[in-house]
């Protein structure tokens, strides 16, 4: 599997950072312009309110030119902001300002596929079948006597969806989109896409950029065969491919030159495939969704926590940390269901939860995740306990909900604008227009300016947890013994983490501090249920 990455003792920023995700288009609107929309002004806006969380870096979402019809993962130009978010000017003063408060800047690429208005795949539909244009991507004359059927019976990666990943031209031709048809997938194995997208890579790195983290990173490499699912070819025809690999050591080739990190969403069930991605010449960093998807089950997370560090061991690579991203339901909401795992395929309408119950747990989970070794991202919002919102069905934007055709919510319930100030208009969103998606009534109690003088809120509870990390040190973890239903460890800090899912309240281990919990411990100082701790010992 290779050596480590780093000889012992050395320390990157990225090997233990917290990393905030920023969804542009709901983070905060600045531009004065009443489009609803957040954009690159109101980020630069709240870099203080960043600062004073106290993160290492900001991971965007894709800011490019797009025409939105997959929430900016379809895009028309990566050398271009989209004019609804702000200029590249903009983006560039957005990077350097947020250096300046040492926060580091990670961006969205997508290669999979680009937008059916990308010129690309625009020069492909004018050129028409066989041209030399067209084998940038993956078009393929159909089946059956007039070609009526499409080339192969791949299914859609839009998890409960039955769409069709082809579709047909006027002129005959088919072509292959694994997510939506204004998301046409590149060919990888033409060089010309290859060198774009180094090409794509350098151009950000040169602005300062500090990583680069790779939307749906297993299934760029197809089976030039394309042959159909039915007949269980191996390896898979579009999943994990072996030539990925020859692509992303080219990749790092390019990042080392500037210093840049990469972080890949792989989403592989084999622990030994998985960490392939991982290996020195490869990507820095994956994300973790064994542990994003996790049910609040002691048992359940320490087995995930164990295998996620096994995993990383062999090609010593640090593990990352999730719990809620723009595409996942939101940790308070989840947390307070009766099945508190997340899985695309069990999304529906109408799922009781109680958010005092998802609170309590998701301020331990925050605990909880911070104190592991490794990275944590936090997805905006997730540091004010936002809950999942009911979107009605007439404002839902997302083509996981169409294409569905009604019966997944989809994902636009965990990216409702932001709320700041609760007496403005829109919760301090943006006060010149509504937003893009609407926010719930409630939603100024949950807002920035009430949490910030509040001693209990969840947004203090993350500040002081962020600001308490460094207690715990890089060294690796070690599990204490515990009664049933409770989790306990200490790191080479000298710090140890208790998590109690017991109805009984929890002694704590031996210490000399209390550094921080989740909530109150009871009158004979110990630990109730759902509740984490944070000693010194």
């Amino acid at each position: 599997m290779g050596q480590p990455t780093h000889a012992p003792g050395s320390h990157d920023w990225w090997r233990d950072a917290v990393i905030y995700q920023v969804y542009v288009r709901s983070f905060a609107d600045g531009d004065g312009d009443g489009d609803g929309t957040g954009d690159l002004s109101g980020v630069r806006s709240r870099l203080p309110y960043l600062a004073e969380l106290g993160v290492d870096a900001l991971w965007f979402n894709p800011w490019y030119r797009s025409p939105m019809k997959d929430g900016g993962y379809d895009v028309a130009d990566y050398r271009a902001i989209d004019p609804a978010f702000g200029t590249l000017a903009e983006a560039e003063k957005l990077i350097a300002e947020a250096r300046e408060l040492g926060i580091r800047t990670i961006i969205d690429i997508v290669p999979n596929h680009v937008s059916d208005q990308h010129p690309w795949f625009q020069a492909a539909l004018a050129a028409g079948p066989g041209s030399p244009e067209r084998d940038l991507f993956h078009f393929r004359p159909g089946r059956g006597p007039h070609g009526e059927l499409p080339p192969n019976d791949w299914p859609s990666q839009f998890v409960g969806t039955t769409e069709p990943v082809w579709t047909r031209l006027p002129d005959g031709d088919w072509y292959l989109h694994l997510f939506t048809p204004e998301q046409p997938d590149l060919n990888w194995a033409h060089p010309a896409v290859r060198q774009e997208h180094e090409d794509i890579l350098r151009f950000w790195f040169e602005r300062g950029v500090a990583g680069v983290r790779i939307d749906s990173a297993a299934l760029l490499a197809k089976d030039p065969h394309l042959p159909d699912l039915a007949t269980q070819p191996q390896p898979h025809p579009f999943v994990d491919r072996d030539e990925l690999h020859d692509i992303y050591r080219s990749w790092r080739a390019v990042a080392d030159a500037y210093d840049g990190v990469f972080v890949g969403e792989v989403w592989l069930p084999d622990a030994e495939r998985f960490a392939r991605y991982l290996r020195p010449d490869e990507l820095h960093t994956a994300f973790n969704f064994s542990f994003l998807s996790c049910p609040w089950h002691p048992g359940r997370l320490r087995a995930s926590i164990d295998t996620t560090l096994a995993e990383h061991a062999p090609v010593g690579a640090p593990a990352t940390w999730v719990l809620c991203n723009h595409d996942v339901t939101r940790t308070v909401t989840r947390y307070g269901r009766e099945d508190t795992a997340f899985d695309f395929t069990t999304k529906a309408f109408g799922t009781p939860t109680d958010l005092t119950l998802g609170t309590r747990r998701a301020r331990a989970a925050a605990l909880l995740s911070l104190a592991l070794p490794g990275s944590v991202y936090v997805y905006q919002g997730e540091e004010l306990g936002l809950p999942e919102a009911e979107i009605p069905v007439d404002r839902i934007q997302d083509p996981m909900y169409h294409r569905s055709r009604g019966t997944d919510p989809g994902r636009d319930g965990c990216r409702v604008p932001l709320p700041w100030d609760a007496g403005m208009p829109y919760a301090g969103f943006g006060s010149q227009g509504e937003p893009w998606l609407p926010q719930p009534v409630d939603w100024p109690s949950y807002a920035v300016d009430r949490q910030e003088r509040d001693p209990d809120s969840m947004l203090t509870l993350y500040r002081r947890a962020i600001a308490l990390r460094p207690r715990f040190g890089t060294g690796s973890l070690t599990w204490l013994p515990t009664p049933e239903d409770v989790l306990a460890f200490s790191r080479a800090g000298g710090a140890i983490c208790v998590v109690n899912f017991s109805a009984t309240p929890a002694e704590l281990p031996a210490h000399s501090e209390l550094l921080l919990s989740s909530g109150p411990l009871d009158e004979t100082g110990r630990l109730p249920q759902d509740t984490a701790a944070w000693l010194y010992a």
